[in-house]
């Protein structure tokens, strides 16, 4: 190889590296799904970090494999499906899936947000079982909040990757702390409540007589079973859209964790180890694997028995525990006679453990 190829080749990768800036979203593979791979519910159920929203009609929103497809040929096995699943014509109908950025995580980005020669770039992979026009929204939450849009076409039944570069506004506010700073917003379907020609697809605007969006040319949600899959989700600083950043999974899942931590799940999963402080209180420790983003709360799968201490050759069972405190890298729980607890010896050293396959302690530090 002569010494000038070597040393273009050397360029090509300095320029390659120079492009691999972080990605700002997290779980962006949809790999991570802690809760679940399927709800019929709202919110923060399934994929990690993606929250759905709904309004007017029911979504079943879920994990998927991928197994064929543009995404899957560039790395992607799995991806986030919302399914319709009652029809509406209602105008207030609404359907949208959020992920919450933290302020802090833009603030210290890159990103001079206030400049209008500084940018960043959204991408990601779509797919709706029906055709027609869709939108993606970047807005921001801190002060008055700032809206920032972007349509795109999508065949039936065909992965698009889709891009959207913004710019700074010398308007927007985004505070350097543990709040939601930037929100991306990915929308199958807005009624005609939310729509109207008040919304700017070229600039930042702020909300004017609810006009998210202009409007829709086709009904997604009144389309019966109709679906919208997104994956490949990437906010990084730049004019760019360069290809996804794919970490390990363990690194993945760790940066789910500040926001949502499964500590025990099934049966015979160990919560923490303490004491009996009488018959019916014993209490214990769980440590977290990362430091939460503040100080969570508690969610626990309660039932008969699902839970038991054991110590000193005696068992008691309960059927949930309570928070006592918390900070962001640890938590103290206990039980009491309201849980069932009682068969316990003041003063006995205790493990406290999952007693059922149903039974699941987590907490929750969300945006």
């Amino acid at each position: 190889m002569s010494r000038a190829r070597t040393f273009a080749d050397l360029a090509s990768a300095s320029e390659a590296g120079s492009l691999a800036t972080a990605n700002i979203l997290i779980n962006g593979d949809c790999a991570i799904a802690q809760r679940s791979t399927s709800s019929t519910s709202t919110g923060y159920q399934t994929v990690d970090r993606l929250f759905l929203g709904v309004g007017q009609v029911s979504v079943t929103q879920s994990q998927q494999a991928l197994t064929s497809g543009s995404p899957y040929e560039a790395g992607f096995n799995n991806f986030y499906r919302m399914a319709n699943t009652s029809t509406s014509s209602n105008a207030g109908s609404y359907v949208q899936v959020n992920h919450s950025i933290e302020a802090q995580h833009i603030a210290n980005s890159g990103w001079n947000f206030k400049s209008s020669s500084s940018f960043v770039t959204v991408s990601f992979w779509a797919r709706s079982s029906l055709a027609g026009t869709y939108y993606v929204r970047i807005n921001t939450d801190d002060g008055t909040t700032y809206y920032r849009i972007k349509a795109f076409a999508l065949s039936a039944d065909t992965w698009t990757k889709v891009t959207f570069t913004i710019e700074g506004n010398s308007n927007l506010t985004i505070n350097d702390d543990n709040g939601v700073g930037l929100q991306v917003v990915i929308v199958p379907h807005y009624g005609t409540t939310y729509t109207g020609s008040n919304a700017s697809t070229t600039a930042w605007f702020t909300l004017t007589s609810n006009d998210y969006f202009p409007d829709y040319a086709q009904n997604w949600g009144n389309t019966s079973s109709a679906t919208f899959d997104v994956t490949g989700l990437q906010l990084e600083v730049g004019q760019v859209a360069t290809p996804y950043k794919f970490e390990s999974y363990g690194d993945n899942l760790a940066r789910c964790q500040r926001y949502f931590y499964v500590h025990a799940s099934g049966d015979n999963d160990p919560i923490g180890s303490g004491v009996a402080e009488a018959a019916a209180a014993s209490g214990w420790f769980a440590h977290f694997p990362v430091s939460m983003r503040t100080e969570p709360s508690l969610e626990v799968v309660e039932g008969t028995d699902y839970y038991q201490t054991f110590g000193g050759g005696a068992t008691d069972n309960f059927t949930g525990m309570l928070l006592a405190d918390v900070s962001e890298v640890a938590a103290y729980l206990y039980n009491n006679s309201g849980k069932g607890a009682g068969g316990n010896t003041a003063g006995r050293g205790i493990l406290a453990v999952t007693n059922n396959a149903s039974s699941k302690v987590s907490f929750s530090a969300e945006l």
